[in-house]
């Protein structure tokens, strides 16, 4: 069985999306980050600093690090500037996603299954908009949390529909942590022998 966060991982949409003036800029931006082999996380224009442009990115093998912000920032700010989709002043800021991460793709709830999740959907599932608990399933239409927090009556796993999903983000632990590392040194290495194997031919 192929590994469903390696394949077609450019090509895999977003199951959260911006609005309004994100949203516009996440459809300038995405394109670009594609063609360079990244993944748009997520945008947001925050008053911060005057006006801050942040661009959440990563590589399609989930890896992030200094040089592959400055890549992003170098190839999208010529196009930001063209398009020129904001009437003031602001700075632009790439970043990785981070440990404790927003999960936006269905493979990301692949990867990280196992792991503390805590979530918000548009519609009532079981009573409920606001989840705490632990990835223990994914499929191709939701996952399956157990949560750590029940109230008397409530099911412990819950079942939540990607086309509910509002907000997701990971929670920072230990084992997160850990595992976190573990997956961006093992990315590293394949990168590197993926090089090699390269300049060998």
């Amino acid at each position: 069985m192929s590994d469903p966060t390696k394949a077609d991982n450019e090509l895999e949409p977003r199951l959260i999306t911006e609005t309004g003036l994100d949203q516009r800029l996440a459809d300038i931006i995405e394109p670009v980050l594609v063609d360079l082999g990244y993944r748009l996380v997520r945008v947001r224009m925050l008053n911060q600093n005057g006006a801050t442009m942040q661009i959440m990115a990563e590589r399609n093998d989930g890896t992030m690090d200094v040089e592959g912000c400055e890549e992003v920032s170098m190839a999208v700010s010529p196009v930001l500037d063209v398009e020129d989709p904001i009437d003031r002043e602001y700075h632009l800021e790439v970043s990785s996603p981070g440990i404790d991460r927003p999960m936006v793709r269905k493979s990301d709830f692949v990867r990280w299954q196992g792991h503390l999740l805590k979530c918000e959907t548009s519609i009532m599932v079981g009573n409920r908009k606001r989840f705490r608990g632990k990835i223990v399933a994914t499929d191709a239409d939701g996952f399956t949390l157990e949560r750590d927090q029940v109230s008397e009556g409530e099911e412990q796993n819950i079942v939540i529909p990607f086309t509910a999903l509002a907000d997701a983000k990971l929670i920072l632990t230990d084992d997160l942590i850990r595992d976190a590392l573990r997956a961006d040194k093992l990315a590293k290495a394949e990168a590197a022998n993926q090089n090699e194997a390269e300049d060998e031919e």
